[in-house]
């Protein structure tokens, strides 16, 4: 119940709905019991004739005597009416109030469907927006050893399995316990002996159900595990197709989607069937009792006379309307336990502390003044330190390029100075104001970023550009892809910047890509541009103009350049060599050659590449 009151929150702003469905699954509970009741009175013309109802003046002698009386006004009415109207008068009346009783029962049926509706549907839209909203807010560390498909499951199936099990025990929690009580207070009117056994039958019907279902939140976790396992799957497939097919691994990649489906089969049929087993067990186990109830109250019927026999008629209707209720509430019960495996691996995203939280007191900065610094800052990933000591200075204006060997903690820097992570020691200022006490909106908010990978998204190039400055006009935004050296093909495009790139923007070729992404950086217009190795994947025509789009991009501004490929950085104002995290030369391109050192070494490499 720990995760059920999590998750009740959700429901608090469409509480207006849940109490119309509390109160239309009242009168349902009520209308339900009276239909039963309402067929006493037809029975009693049907099967009696005048002689044989026992006709007494109804007199009220308190509650306790209420039975007596009600017995005694319904005969009065039935023997006068039919004396004065005959049968069929009297029948069809009778049926009408059962029309009108069934009629009523299902209107509150129904409108309590109508209205829960709007707070399930409502709670599964906020899960699902505050889980997405949490997912983009958390750190890039959080989503290291995460697979993308198990997040994905758990904003979609996750989510949904809560609507399906949780969000119905609001229902049962009102309707399907009124239904049982006001049935059992019909019972005990009619008849106290016999209802002695349903009491029986509830508590024993509950403990057997419930070791049925002891182990269903393990093997609903173990479903939900795996289902995010071939989500993962399928997500890797789709964005590693050329990589399959050019290394013939279609059938290794079939092989491990087979393996995770067939683990999926065999946990959801245990799953399954040990659900489906509620069922069954609690209407066997009332039609037992019914049993019971049928033998014994034959007995009093025939042999005490204690019992007249449409009220009996009427009460193993009422008992057997018991039964329904009971089935749904076991099935409740299995549904809490799918539920909390659900609502764990939910709240698990939800309850999780994000540690590059804003300050109470954050700033906000919009402008770039003086520098940035790096001051003995030291970072690792997991255990092993990636920066140590290590200190750099960017002047305004400047461009800073950082380059070294994979692994020497080049791209660590952009990641750091756009704090996607903390640093460990030490502390990097922009103007001499630490980062971590600026907004991080703010802070992002000066920079630009272009990274390696061209990250594009399924939509036009315009849009696409449009996330660097949301309110810009097609103006600005022609004006940016002519910048970047985009124009020229983007007004060749089938529909200019209105042309939908296609899934991470793979209707364009790679130096394409690239020049979209700088045009959405030139779009931003940030004092301060951060590049992680913007031309290494491309061939020596589009690094060509890619570059030439990058130093159009980087005038009048501030740049942190990591290149791979040197020729690129040779203009910058100073050129920083990293090896293992620490700065092992820097100046300008003529000075580091004229030093013969670290510098030189990687320009000669690169010369036979």
């Amino acid at each position: 119940m720990t995760y059920f009151k999590q998750i009740l929150r959700f429901a608090i702003p469409y509480r207006t709905y849940g109490i119309l469905n509390i109160i239309c699954n009242i009168f349902y509970a009520i209308f339900s019991t009276l239909s039963f009741i309402a067929l006493i009175p037809v029975l009693k013309v049907l099967f009696s004739s005048e002689k044989d109802v026992e006709y007494y003046e109804p007199v009220w002698n308190g509650i306790s005597n209420a039975k007596a009386y009600l017995t005694d006004t319904l005969n009065c009415f039935i023997v006068e009416t039919v004396e004065s109207e005959g049968k069929m008068y009297v029948l069809s009346y009778m049926i009408i109030g059962i029309i009108t009783i069934f009629m009523l029962k299902n209107l509150f049926n129904y409108l309590a469907m109508f209205f829960i509706t709007f707070l399930r549907n409502g709670v599964l839209k906020d899960i699902r927006n505050e889980l997405y909203d949490k997912t983009v807010s958390l750190p890039l560390s959080f989503f290291s050893e995460k697979r993308k498909g198990d997040t994905m499951a758990r904003i979609s199936s996750d989510v949904l399995e809560i609507q399906h099990s949780f969000l119905s025990i609001l229902e049962l929690i009102v309707r399907e316990p009124l239904t049982i009580l006001f049935t059992l207070g019909a019972m005990l009117f009619l008849s106290t002996k016999l209802t002695l056994f349903v009491f029986i039958f509830i508590p024993v019907s509950g403990f057997i159900i419930s070791l049925i279902g002891k182990s269903l939140k393990k093997h609903s976790d173990k479903v939900q595990k795996e289902q995010g396992i071939f989500l993962s799957i399928v997500e890797e497939t789709l964005g590693g197709l050329k990589v399959i097919k050019g290394f013939n691994a279609e059938k290794a990649f079939s092989n491990k989607f087979k393996a995770s489906t067939n683990r999926f089969f065999d946990y959801s049929n245990t799953l399954l069937n040990r659900q489906n087993l509620a069922s069954p067990t609690s209407e066997f186990l009332g039609i037992c009792v019914i049993s019971v109830l049928l033998l014994y109250g034959g007995r009093l019927v025939f042999i005490d006379e204690s019992l007249q026999a449409e009220m009996f008629l009427a009460y193993i209707g009422l008992a057997y309307n018991i039964l329904t209720p009971a089935k749904a509430i076991s099935k409740a019960n299995y549904g809490v336990k799918k539920g909390n495996a659900a609502a764990e691996r939910v709240l698990e995203i939800l309850n999780t502390e994000s540690p590059l939280q804003d300050k109470s007191d954050a700033i906000v900065k919009n402008d770039f003044t003086t520098n940035i610094s790096l001051q003995n800052i030291s970072f690792k990933y997991e255990d092993e330190y990636v920066l140590k000591d290590f200190n750099l200075t960017v002047p305004k204006g400047s461009s800073v390029a950082l380059v070294g060997q994979s692994g020497s903690g080049k791209s660590t820097i952009a990641n750091l100075v756009t704090r996607f992570y903390d640093v460990n020691e030490g502390e990097i200022t922009i103007d001499g104001i630490e980062i971590k006490d600026l907004k991080k909106e703010s802070l992002r908010g000066l920079m630009g970023l272009v990274t390696q990978d061209s990250i594009l998204f399924n939509d036009t190039i315009q849009n696409n550009l449009l996330i660097g400055s949301e309110n810009a006009t097609e103006e600005e935004i022609i004006e940016a892809l002519k910048i970047a050296n985009a124009w020229e093909f983007v007004k060749e495009l089938p529909k200019g910047i209105h042309t939908n790139i296609g899934d991470s923007g793979n209707k364009l070729s790679g130096g394409q890509k690239q020049r979209i992404s700088i045009a959405r950086a030139v779009l931003k217009n940030p004092p301060i541009m951060i590049l992680d190795e913007a031309t290494s994947a491309l061939d020596t025509e589009s690094e060509r103009l890619v570059q030439s789009a990058l130093e159009n991009m980087m005038k009048n501004r501030t740049s942190i350049v990591i290149a791979h490929r040197l020729s690129t950085i040779q203009n910058s104002d100073v050129i920083v060599v990293m090896q293992k995290g620490r700065i092992v030369e820097q100046g300008t391109h003529e000075t580091l050659l004229s030093k013969n050192g670290a510098y030189q070494k990687l320009v000669t490499m690169q010369s036979f590449e």
